[in-house]
């Protein structure tokens, strides 16, 4: 399948070209943006398009919707749909291959954060290079562990690196949301701008980095890079340890108590799901 033919095929991306070194994703996928085995498919043909691309410097990431910019993974009540994607090229599964791709591409990765990043919508932004969130309208987090669950995407390796240990841990192991001002205080994301000044900041430095020498970019973010990434042998492990939790009565039990509060649907429980996911025991449990 050609580039064109495989971006015309997508339905939950929408990808503008808007030079041949800028170029802009917007995440789509009603109602909240859920990421499923569709999501990775279609990242992944992103992810291979932009290996290829010579003369590309910059891409941006948004969501078309401004309250959820990419909600978490969801099963889709069949977590072997995911388990039986194939390996990507890294030789690791295509979460965790994408993701690791996406932050060594030879291009600056901007996610430009409106709307709710949790769970594996955290993780995304964290292997983006560049992390510019909505003052008033950002909300990240990793609510995992909550549910009964391993964080699986990377976030212990990539966060330890950016945070610090102490918040990583309290990122992590708290599960609550992190809004634009603490994302930033922690390091979390690189800034928190005001949401009527977000979409025209995002452009300028778009915009600048779309004019300089990509051997130039290329070149400072591989040595970056190299300090400052996970080996890829830090990330399975985790993945390993998330996907085997689907054998175990507890976490099965928390997913089906936040499934019937509303998990995966527009609802009050995923605005709020960092406040909410103390909900996730069973009845039984309390």
């Amino acid at each position: 399948m050609s580039s064109i033919e495989a971006s015309n095929a997508w339905t939950q991306l929408k990808l503008e070209r808007r030079s041949p070194a800028y170029w802009r994703v917007t995440f789509d996928h009603p109602p909240i943006n859920t990421i499923t085995a569709t999501t990775m498919t279609e990242l992944s043909e992103l992810v291979e398009l932009i290996e290829r691309e010579t003369e590309l410097n910059v891409i941006v990431f948004d969501s078309a919707n401004p309250d959820f910019f990419l909600a978490h993974y969801d099963v889709e009540n069949d977590p072997g749909k995911t388990a039986a994607l194939p390996a990507g090229p890294t030789g690791m599964p295509p979460w965790l291959d994408l993701t690791a791709r996406l932050s060594r591409a030879p291009v600056v990765s901007i996610a430009s954060i409106r709307g709710r990043a949790r769970g594996a919508g955290s993780e995304f932004v964290l292997a983006c290079d560049v992390r510019l969130a909505s003052r008033e309208n950002a909300v990240l987090g990793q609510f995992e562990v909550g549910a009964g669950f391993i964080p699986g995407g990377g976030p212990m390796a990539r966060l330890s690196r950016l945070v610090g240990r102490g918040r990583a841990l309290e990122i992590l192991l708290v599960g609550d949301d992190f809004d634009g001002p603490r994302a930033e205080q922690y390091g979390y994301v690189n800034r928190a701008i005001a949401d009527d000044r977000l979409d025209a900041e995002v452009e300028e430095i778009a915009a600048r980095l779309a004019r300089f020498d990509h051997e130039a970019i290329a070149r400072t973010k591989f040595y970056v890079d190299q300090v400052t990434l996970p080996p890829d042998g830090e990330l399975p492990p985790a993945l390993t340890d998330f996907l085997q939790a689907f054998g175990r009565p507890g976490p099965l039990a928390r997913l089906a108590k936040l499934e019937e509060l509303g998990l995966n649907t527009d609802s009050d429980l995923e605005r709020r799901l960092g406040e909410r996911i103390v909900e996730a025991a069973p009845d039984d449990a309390n």
